[in-house]
């Protein structure tokens, strides 16, 4: 039988769910949950992720494409102007990001992403 070229990324793999790291917390006491449900290489990877009202420090040494699917988010880059997220945007963070990520109303985004 031929072997399928197609994996539907719908959150249904593994999931862990786990606070976060309190030295990046900024506000609040946010919880994220992330599903993998596509990894190749220890390059790409792809799944589901949500996380709770909070915000904190990230520094972005990967490339990374989101689609939002609920919810609100902002990113800060450091030094730069707020950028809002929600429901049915997409956008791409590049390596060398490094700034605030605020989540305003719980949310959920697929992902995509990739370590050169």
């Amino acid at each position: 039988a031929a072997v399928s070229k197609l994996v539907a990324i719908a959150g249904r793999g593994e999931r862990e769910e786990k606070a976060v790291d309190v030295d990046r917390v900024v506000e609040g006491s946010p919880r994220t949950v992330s599903t993998l449900d596509y990894a190749r290489d220890d390059k790409i990877f792809a799944g589901e992720w949500s996380a709770s009202v909070g915000a904190w420090r990230v520094k972005y040494e990967e490339w990374e494409f989101c689609h939002v699917l609920e919810g609100v988010c902002e990113l800060v880059a450091d030094g730069g102007e707020a950028v809002r997220y929600s429901e049915g945007d997409s956008f791409i963070i590049e390596p060398g990001f490094s700034g605030v990520w605020r989540v305003i109303e719980p949310m959920k985004k697929r992902y995509v992403v990739r370590y050169d």
